[in-house]
Protein backbone atom coordinates (compact mmCIF):
# COMPACT_ATOMS: atom_id res chain seq x y z
CA UNK A 1 0.00 0.00 0.00
CA UNK A 2 1.19 3.47 -0.74
CA UNK A 3 0.73 6.02 2.02
CA UNK A 4 0.73 9.78 2.47
CA UNK A 5 3.97 10.67 4.27
CA UNK A 6 3.13 14.22 5.34
CA UNK A 7 4.18 14.90 8.93
CA UNK A 8 0.65 15.94 9.95
CA UNK A 9 -2.70 15.62 8.29
CA UNK A 10 -6.14 16.47 9.66
CA UNK A 11 -9.82 16.90 8.82
CA UNK A 12 -12.90 18.17 10.62
CA UNK A 13 -16.49 17.20 9.75
CA UNK A 14 -19.89 18.34 10.95
CA UNK A 15 -22.42 15.70 10.17
CA UNK A 16 -21.06 14.30 6.91
CA UNK A 17 -19.79 17.66 5.64
CA UNK A 18 -16.09 18.55 5.60
CA UNK A 19 -15.61 21.93 7.30
CA UNK A 20 -11.82 22.13 7.74
CA UNK A 21 -8.62 20.34 6.81
CA UNK A 22 -4.94 20.55 7.75
CA UNK A 23 -5.72 22.48 10.92
CA UNK A 24 -2.97 23.84 13.16
CA UNK A 25 -2.05 21.77 16.19
CA UNK A 26 -2.80 24.79 18.38
CA UNK A 27 -6.45 24.67 17.26
CA UNK A 28 -6.86 20.93 17.84
CA UNK A 29 -8.13 21.11 21.42
CA UNK A 30 -10.78 23.62 20.38
CA UNK A 31 -12.15 21.34 17.69
CA UNK A 32 -12.04 18.33 20.01
CA UNK A 33 -14.08 20.27 22.60
CA UNK A 34 -16.80 20.99 19.99
CA UNK A 35 -19.41 18.25 20.43
CA UNK A 36 -20.90 19.02 17.00
CA UNK A 37 -17.59 18.42 15.20
CA UNK A 38 -15.75 15.20 14.40
CA UNK A 39 -11.97 15.68 14.23
CA UNK A 40 -9.17 13.52 12.89
CA UNK A 41 -5.44 14.21 13.19
CA UNK A 42 -2.68 12.01 11.78
CA UNK A 43 0.96 12.18 12.87
CA UNK A 44 3.51 10.46 10.65
CA UNK A 45 6.63 9.32 12.52
CA UNK A 46 6.42 12.25 14.98
CA UNK A 47 9.27 13.41 17.15
CA UNK A 48 8.85 12.35 20.80
CA UNK A 49 8.67 15.98 21.86
CA UNK A 50 5.72 16.72 19.57
CA UNK A 51 3.69 13.83 20.87
CA UNK A 52 4.64 14.58 24.48
CA UNK A 53 3.42 18.17 24.10
CA UNK A 54 0.19 16.97 22.50
CA UNK A 55 -0.24 14.39 25.27
CA UNK A 56 0.13 17.08 27.93
CA UNK A 57 -2.46 19.34 26.29
CA UNK A 58 -4.99 16.54 25.75
CA UNK A 59 -4.18 14.61 28.94
CA UNK A 60 -3.17 11.45 27.11
CA UNK A 61 -1.90 8.54 29.18
CA UNK A 62 1.91 8.45 29.17
CA UNK A 63 2.01 4.68 28.80
CA UNK A 64 -0.12 4.94 25.67
CA UNK A 65 2.19 7.61 24.29
CA UNK A 66 5.18 5.34 24.93
CA UNK A 67 3.42 2.41 23.23
CA UNK A 68 2.61 4.57 20.20
CA UNK A 69 6.32 5.27 19.67
CA UNK A 70 7.96 2.04 20.88
CA UNK A 71 9.12 -0.39 18.17
CA UNK A 72 7.63 -3.90 17.89
CA UNK A 73 4.76 -3.17 20.27
CA UNK A 74 2.08 -5.88 20.26
CA UNK A 75 -1.41 -5.20 18.93
CA UNK A 76 -3.76 -4.28 21.79
CA UNK A 77 -6.55 -2.01 23.02
CA UNK A 78 -6.68 -0.27 26.40
CA UNK A 79 -8.99 2.17 28.15
CA UNK A 80 -7.78 5.30 29.95
CA UNK A 81 -9.31 8.25 31.75
CA UNK A 82 -9.69 10.56 28.75
CA UNK A 83 -9.39 8.22 25.77
CA UNK A 84 -9.20 4.70 24.39
CA UNK A 85 -5.90 3.61 22.90
CA UNK A 86 -5.25 0.84 20.39
CA UNK A 87 -2.36 -0.16 18.17
CA UNK A 88 -2.45 -2.60 15.25
CA UNK A 89 -0.62 -3.50 12.05
CA UNK A 90 -1.15 -3.37 8.32
CA UNK A 91 0.18 -6.16 6.11
CA UNK A 92 1.30 -5.90 2.50
CA UNK A 93 2.24 -9.15 0.75
CA UNK A 94 4.05 -8.95 -2.60
CA UNK A 95 6.03 -11.36 -4.78
CA UNK A 96 9.73 -10.81 -5.44
CA UNK A 97 11.70 -11.51 -8.61
CA UNK A 98 12.05 -15.18 -7.63
CA UNK A 99 8.27 -15.55 -7.28
CA UNK A 100 8.61 -15.83 -3.50
CA UNK A 101 6.27 -14.06 -1.03
CA UNK A 102 7.61 -10.91 0.60
CA UNK A 103 5.60 -9.59 3.56
CA UNK A 104 6.02 -6.06 4.89
CA UNK A 105 4.25 -4.81 8.01
CA UNK A 106 3.35 -1.27 9.05
CA UNK A 107 2.05 -0.09 12.41
CA UNK A 108 -0.60 2.48 13.27
CA UNK A 109 -1.70 3.56 16.74
CA UNK A 110 -4.81 5.53 17.62
CA UNK A 111 -6.11 7.67 20.48
CA UNK A 112 -9.91 7.61 20.42
CA UNK A 113 -11.69 10.51 22.13
CA UNK A 114 -15.40 11.32 22.38
CA UNK A 115 -15.25 13.66 19.39
CA UNK A 116 -12.00 12.85 17.64
CA UNK A 117 -9.39 10.39 16.53
CA UNK A 118 -5.62 10.87 16.59
CA UNK A 119 -3.58 8.37 14.60
CA UNK A 120 0.18 7.87 14.85
CA UNK A 121 1.95 6.03 12.04
CA UNK A 122 5.42 4.58 12.07
CA UNK A 123 7.86 5.10 9.21
CA UNK A 124 9.07 1.51 9.58
CA UNK A 125 7.61 -1.20 7.41
CA UNK A 126 4.68 -0.98 5.03
CA UNK A 127 3.12 2.48 4.61
CA UNK A 128 -0.62 2.74 5.27
CA UNK A 129 -2.75 4.31 2.56
CA UNK A 130 -4.67 7.03 4.39
CA UNK A 131 -6.25 8.22 1.14
CA UNK A 132 -8.12 4.92 1.03
CA UNK A 133 -9.10 5.34 4.68
CA UNK A 134 -10.47 8.84 4.09
CA UNK A 135 -12.39 7.65 1.03
CA UNK A 136 -13.88 4.86 3.13
CA UNK A 137 -14.93 7.35 5.81
CA UNK A 138 -16.55 9.81 3.45
CA UNK A 139 -17.94 7.22 1.04
CA UNK A 140 -19.86 5.21 3.64
CA UNK A 141 -21.87 8.21 4.85
CA UNK A 142 -21.49 7.17 8.50
CA UNK A 143 -19.60 10.17 9.86
CA UNK A 144 -22.77 11.53 11.42
CA UNK A 145 -22.66 8.65 13.89
CA UNK A 146 -19.55 9.89 15.66
CA UNK A 147 -16.01 8.72 16.24
CA UNK A 148 -17.05 5.09 15.97
CA UNK A 149 -17.37 5.59 12.21
CA UNK A 150 -13.73 6.72 12.04
CA UNK A 151 -12.53 3.72 14.03
CA UNK A 152 -14.58 1.32 11.94
CA UNK A 153 -13.35 2.74 8.64
CA UNK A 154 -9.71 2.56 9.71
CA UNK A 155 -9.94 -1.02 10.97
CA UNK A 156 -11.98 -2.05 7.93
CA UNK A 157 -9.21 -0.93 5.57
CA UNK A 158 -6.59 -2.80 7.61
CA UNK A 159 -8.62 -6.01 7.70
CA UNK A 160 -9.25 -5.80 3.94
CA UNK A 161 -5.48 -5.61 3.46
CA UNK A 162 -5.13 -8.72 5.64
CA UNK A 163 -7.65 -10.45 3.38
CA UNK A 164 -5.59 -9.53 0.33
CA UNK A 165 -2.39 -10.86 1.89
CA UNK A 166 -4.02 -14.15 2.89
CA UNK A 167 -5.58 -14.53 -0.57
CA UNK A 168 -2.22 -14.05 -2.29
CA UNK A 169 -0.60 -16.53 0.10
CA UNK A 170 -3.34 -19.05 -0.69
CA UNK A 171 -2.65 -18.61 -4.42
CA UNK A 172 1.08 -19.15 -3.83
CA UNK A 173 0.27 -22.31 -1.89
CA UNK A 174 -1.78 -23.66 -4.80
CA UNK A 175 1.14 -22.99 -7.15
CA UNK A 176 3.39 -24.86 -4.72
CA UNK A 177 1.03 -27.84 -4.72
CA UNK A 178 1.14 -27.95 -8.53
CA UNK A 179 4.94 -27.84 -8.40
CA UNK A 180 5.00 -30.57 -5.78
CA UNK A 181 3.24 -33.07 -8.06
CA UNK A 182 4.78 -31.93 -11.34
CA UNK A 183 6.26 -34.50 -13.73
CA UNK A 184 9.76 -33.08 -13.36
CA UNK A 185 11.11 -33.33 -9.83
CA UNK A 186 12.17 -29.93 -8.40
CA UNK A 187 12.92 -30.79 -4.78
CA UNK A 188 15.17 -27.80 -4.10
CA UNK A 189 12.66 -25.31 -5.54
CA UNK A 190 9.83 -26.83 -3.51
CA UNK A 191 11.86 -26.62 -0.31
CA UNK A 192 12.79 -23.00 -1.02
CA UNK A 193 9.17 -22.00 -1.58
CA UNK A 194 7.92 -23.90 1.46
CA UNK A 195 10.44 -22.12 3.67
CA UNK A 196 9.50 -18.70 2.22
CA UNK A 197 5.77 -19.38 2.71
CA UNK A 198 6.24 -20.57 6.27
CA UNK A 199 8.35 -17.52 7.11
CA UNK A 200 5.79 -15.09 5.65
CA UNK A 201 2.90 -16.95 7.27
CA UNK A 202 4.46 -16.82 10.74
CA UNK A 203 4.81 -13.04 10.46
CA UNK A 204 1.29 -12.67 9.06
CA UNK A 205 -0.21 -14.67 11.95
CA UNK A 206 1.40 -12.26 14.41
CA UNK A 207 -0.54 -9.47 12.72
CA UNK A 208 -3.86 -11.21 12.05
CA UNK A 209 -4.56 -13.24 15.20
CA UNK A 210 -4.42 -10.34 17.72
CA UNK A 211 -7.04 -8.48 15.64
CA UNK A 212 -9.79 -10.70 17.09
CA UNK A 213 -9.12 -9.47 20.61
CA UNK A 214 -8.53 -5.91 19.44
CA UNK A 215 -11.78 -5.58 17.48
CA UNK A 216 -13.73 -7.24 20.30
CA UNK A 217 -12.21 -4.73 22.74
CA UNK A 218 -13.05 -1.82 20.46
CA UNK A 219 -16.65 -3.04 20.21
CA UNK A 220 -16.92 -3.17 24.02
CA UNK A 221 -15.44 0.31 24.33
CA UNK A 222 -17.89 1.66 21.77
CA UNK A 223 -20.87 0.55 23.82
CA UNK A 224 -19.53 1.04 27.38
CA UNK A 225 -16.99 3.83 26.92
CA UNK A 226 -17.24 7.54 26.31
CA UNK A 227 -17.82 7.37 22.56
CA UNK A 228 -20.96 8.79 21.05
CA UNK A 229 -23.38 5.81 21.21
CA UNK A 230 -25.04 4.86 17.93
CA UNK A 231 -26.88 1.62 17.26
CA UNK A 232 -26.57 2.36 13.53
CA UNK A 233 -22.96 1.14 13.64
CA UNK A 234 -23.80 -2.23 15.23
CA UNK A 235 -24.13 -3.97 11.89
CA UNK A 236 -20.90 -2.41 10.60
CA UNK A 237 -18.85 -3.57 13.58
CA UNK A 238 -20.44 -7.02 13.57
CA UNK A 239 -19.52 -7.37 9.91
CA UNK A 240 -15.97 -6.20 10.68
CA UNK A 241 -15.63 -8.77 13.46
CA UNK A 242 -16.90 -11.49 11.14
CA UNK A 243 -14.21 -10.54 8.60
CA UNK A 244 -11.56 -10.69 11.31
CA UNK A 245 -12.68 -14.18 12.30
CA UNK A 246 -12.64 -15.33 8.68
CA UNK A 247 -9.12 -14.00 8.14
CA UNK A 248 -7.92 -15.67 11.36
CA UNK A 249 -9.47 -19.02 10.44
CA UNK A 250 -8.11 -18.79 6.91
CA UNK A 251 -4.64 -18.07 8.27
CA UNK A 252 -4.82 -21.09 10.56
CA UNK A 253 -5.92 -23.34 7.71
CA UNK A 254 -3.02 -22.06 5.58
CA UNK A 255 -0.65 -22.90 8.41
CA UNK A 256 -1.94 -26.48 8.40
CA UNK A 257 -1.70 -26.65 4.62
CA UNK A 258 1.91 -25.44 4.56
CA UNK A 259 2.80 -28.05 7.19
CA UNK A 260 1.00 -30.68 5.11
CA UNK A 261 2.89 -29.67 1.96
CA UNK A 262 6.19 -29.88 3.85
CA UNK A 263 5.38 -33.37 5.13
CA UNK A 264 4.10 -34.47 1.72
CA UNK A 265 7.32 -33.30 0.11
CA UNK A 266 9.32 -35.46 2.54
CA UNK A 267 7.05 -38.44 1.85
CA UNK A 268 7.39 -37.98 -1.89
CA UNK A 269 11.16 -37.89 -1.56
CA UNK A 270 11.07 -41.21 0.31
CA UNK A 271 8.75 -42.68 -2.32
CA UNK A 272 11.01 -41.50 -5.14
CA UNK A 273 14.02 -43.00 -3.35
CA UNK A 274 12.22 -46.33 -3.04
CA UNK A 275 11.36 -46.23 -6.74
CA UNK A 276 14.97 -45.52 -7.64
CA UNK A 277 16.17 -48.41 -5.47
CA UNK A 278 13.67 -50.73 -7.15
CA UNK A 279 14.90 -49.69 -10.57
CA UNK A 280 18.53 -50.16 -9.59
CA UNK A 281 17.80 -53.60 -8.16
CA UNK A 282 15.82 -54.57 -11.27
CA UNK A 283 18.52 -53.50 -13.71
CA UNK A 284 21.13 -55.19 -11.54
CA UNK A 285 19.22 -58.47 -11.80
CA UNK A 286 18.81 -58.05 -15.56
CA UNK A 287 22.51 -57.35 -16.05
CA UNK A 288 23.35 -60.41 -13.94
CA UNK A 289 21.74 -62.74 -16.54
CA UNK A 290 24.21 -62.12 -19.41
CA UNK A 291 27.03 -62.02 -16.87
CA UNK A 292 26.07 -65.47 -15.56
CA UNK A 293 25.54 -66.97 -19.02
CA UNK A 294 28.80 -65.67 -20.47
CA UNK A 295 30.62 -66.76 -17.34
CA UNK A 296 29.21 -70.29 -17.64
CA UNK A 297 29.98 -70.62 -21.32
CA UNK A 298 33.45 -69.28 -20.74
CA UNK A 299 34.51 -72.35 -18.74
CA UNK A 300 37.37 -74.48 -20.05
CA UNK A 301 35.21 -77.62 -19.87
CA UNK A 302 33.25 -79.28 -22.68
CA UNK A 303 29.50 -78.55 -22.63
CA UNK A 304 26.62 -78.93 -25.03
CA UNK A 305 27.69 -76.91 -28.07
CA UNK A 306 31.33 -76.61 -26.98
CA UNK A 307 33.67 -75.46 -29.80
CA UNK A 308 30.74 -75.12 -32.20
CA UNK A 309 28.58 -72.34 -33.66
CA UNK A 310 25.56 -73.85 -31.92
CA UNK A 311 27.06 -72.99 -28.51
CA UNK A 312 27.30 -69.29 -29.48
CA UNK A 313 23.66 -69.16 -30.53
CA UNK A 314 22.67 -71.10 -27.47
CA UNK A 315 24.29 -68.54 -25.14
CA UNK A 316 22.80 -65.64 -27.11
CA UNK A 317 19.29 -67.09 -26.85
CA UNK A 318 19.69 -67.69 -23.11
CA UNK A 319 20.80 -64.09 -22.60
CA UNK A 320 17.91 -62.65 -24.61
CA UNK A 321 15.27 -64.92 -23.06
CA UNK A 322 16.54 -64.39 -19.51
CA UNK A 323 16.89 -60.62 -19.89
CA UNK A 324 13.48 -60.10 -21.51
CA UNK A 325 11.86 -62.46 -19.02
CA UNK A 326 13.18 -60.49 -16.04
CA UNK A 327 12.33 -57.17 -17.70
CA UNK A 328 8.72 -58.34 -18.26
CA UNK A 329 8.49 -59.61 -14.69
CA UNK A 330 9.74 -56.34 -13.18
CA UNK A 331 7.47 -54.25 -15.41
CA UNK A 332 4.52 -56.35 -14.35
CA UNK A 333 5.44 -55.75 -10.70
CA UNK A 334 5.81 -51.99 -11.47
CA UNK A 335 9.42 -51.95 -10.45
CA UNK A 336 10.37 -50.50 -13.85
Amino acid sequence: MSGDERATRSRVWRGCELVASDIALADLDGYLADSSALTWLDLFDPEPGVLDQLAEELQLDRHSVEDALAPRERAKVSRHATHTFFTCYAADLTVDDNDLPDLTIGRISAFVMPNGLITVRSARGAPIDLDEVVERWEGQGLLGHGVGALVHGLLDVLVDAHFGAVQLMDDKLEDLEDLLFAESVQTREVQRRVFALRKALVRLRRVVLPMRELVAGVMRERMTGRWQPSRALDGEFNDLYDHVLRVSEWTESLRDMVASVFETNLSLQDARLNTIMKKLASWGAIIAVPTAVTGWFGQNLPYWGFSSEFGLWQSAVLIVVGTLGLYWLFRRSQWL
